[in-house]
């Protein structure tokens, strides 16, 4: 018997052993999802769910569904209808066939490797001999192993099925169709398993036709299957692939260091360590102690000489706490060698000897100037201004003062010249317009825009016109106005005034329309 001949090791791809696992003890069964598993949600849920039926002679008939194979489809194609080897009309009946395959680019998975899949979900199993609680394990401090399994991320495919049905009166048709249609949307598959989305695109009319004496009532329609596929195996290698967890997780703190990277040499002198040898029974410590010693403004506790030989505890402190959330305080700040000094008065308050160019806003609670003011710059601000707290301030201005805009003085507006104020132009005007159009029966359309009120004083509404219908006064109470774009609306209550409007009404309006 030939065999076969060995890989060269140089050809052979390298296996992790560690990440081998045994799956004979197995309770966890790898993952897959076919095309079969696809067809057979469609069953499920035609058989289980819709569960397709008609009425004949006040008996209620189970509508068979059928998986047709190309033969059997192409049979159908031709006669149009499916009869058995008895030569009878098979009626009622669902048939239907897989039309095509086609990945679904919304969802596009890169696997890259499909040997090794980059996109992968893990899940645990939560019973196994490996994860059972034992006191030997709780002696000797081991952690309970648990079983991971991981399984490739699925491709993501749209598939098309075409579906025929028979029936021998319209009114079974309509029953089945009925159900179909509210099943549409839904994901069709049996509970535990696989589910996967459906749509209808759409249905034929159903036809009526006779074959052989007998009457046909025959649909057919589309659905669109959103499904994912992935295989059980690829190239000899399962897609679900099985871990354990360590029992015991070791770190060590050995640490290899070589002095000659610390030491330097005679020319660099950078870093010098120099340990004296011990004698018998005797412990020398450092062939040259060193000493720590307080600076300025530092203070250490336990300061003086350390020679190795016993340990000791330097205390660094500088007499204030300065953490972030702390109040540090100085009594003198210089900040920069050329810059500034900040520090405190006689009486309390923050002093800085150099002028100060700030960026930014300056925020104060009171601004007060205490000596004369040689410049200063216009300032604008949006929004209103207020000068005093209360009505009895006196404010005083040397000089000229110049308003632009309105002056108003206890709520009435101050002319300076001749020119009639904002509130005098809207108390003035008065205007008539005529509807353009009525829509019946309470709708009236005004070519026209209501004026602005100014600030300050009432905002415009239906009280600031008058109506009359055919020369009638119109009463407020049924009355509302709306501003659409530049046309007015009247909006009329036909049960509050007692009539509706026509086309051939004349309503005209008095009031502060814009011009």
């Amino acid at each position: 018997m030939a065999r076969k001949k060995p890989i060269p090791r140089s050809a052979r791809k390298e296996i992790n052993r560690g990440t081998l696992r045994s799956r004979g003890d197995d309770t966890v069964k790898n993952i897959s999802v076919g095309l079969m598993d696809i067809d057979a949600a469609i069953m499920f849920y035609f058989n289980n769910v819709i569960k397709p039926t008609v009425l004949e002679n006040d008996e209620t008939i189970k509508v068979p569904l059928m998986y047709s194979n190309p033969e059997r489809w192409n049979s159908i194609q031709k006669n149009g209808y499916l009869i058995d080897n008895k030569k009878q009309l098979v009626i009622p009946l669902i048939v239907f066939k897989r039309n095509s395959i086609s990945k679904d680019e919304s969802l596009a998975i890169d696997k890259i490797d499909p040997l090794s899949p980059k996109l992968f979900r893990t899940f645990q199993s939560k019973y196994s001999q490996k994860n059972r609680y034992d006191n030997f394990s709780v002696q000797q401090g081991l952690n309970k192993t648990k079983e991971l399994y991981t399984v490739g991320v699925p491709d993501y495919v749209n598939l098309e099925y075409e579906f025929i049905v028979w029936t021998s009166y319209t009114e079974q048709m309509n029953r089945i169709i009925e159900k179909i249609i509210w099943s549409e949307g839904s994901y069709w598959g049996e509970d535990g398993k696989f589910k996967f989305r459906t749509s209808i695109d759409n249905y034929t009319d159903a036809s009526e036709f006779t074959v052989n004496s007998e009457r046909l009532i025959r649909t057919n329609f589309s659905v669109t299957l959103k499904g994912y596929l992935i295989p059980e195996e690829f190239n000899n290698v399962v897609t679900t692939q099985k871990a354990l967890t360590p029992k015991r997780i070791l770190i060590g703190d050995d640490v290899s260091v070589n002095l000659t990277d610390l030491v330097g040499d005679s020319q660099t002198r950078d870093v010098r360590i120099s340990v004296s040898k011990d004698a018998a029974g005797s412990s020398t410590g450092l062939e040259n102690p060193f000493t720590i010693a307080s600076g300025l403004g530092v203070s250490i506790g336990g300061a003086g000489q350390f020679d190795g030989r016993n340990s000791k505890t330097f205390t660094f402190s500088i007499g204030q706490d300065v953490a972030t959330t702390s109040n540090v305080i100085f009594n003198t700040m210089q900040i920069g060698q050329n810059s500034f000094i900040i520090s405190e008065r006689p009486d309390g308050k923050a002093q800085v000897d150099k002028d100060w160019v700030v960026l930014g806003d300056i925020i104060a609670e009171n601004y007060i100037v205490s000596s004369s003011v040689t410049h200063m710059t216009q300032s604008f601000s949006s929004g209103s201004t207020i000068f005093g707290d209360s009505i009895d301030d006196t404010h005083r201005f040397t000089g000229s003062l110049q308003v632009t805009g309105n002056a108003i003085v206890n709520g009435a507006a101050v002319i300076t010249s001749t020119t009639i104020t904002t509130p005098d132009q809207y108390l003035r005007k008065q205007f008539v317009k005529k509807a353009d159009s009525i829509s019946i029966p309470s709708t009236a359309s005004f070519t026209a825009v209501t004026a602005s009120a100014p600030v300050g004083m009432t905002a415009t509404n239906e009280q600031d016109f008058v109506f009359f219908i055919n020369g009638q006064y119109m009463e407020h109470d049924a009355l509302t106005i709306e501003q659409a774009g530049s046309n007015l609306l009247l909006k009329v209550d036909t049960d509050s005034i007692g009539y509706s409007l026509e086309a051939d009404d004349e309503i005209i309006a008095q009031g502060k329309f814009d011009s």
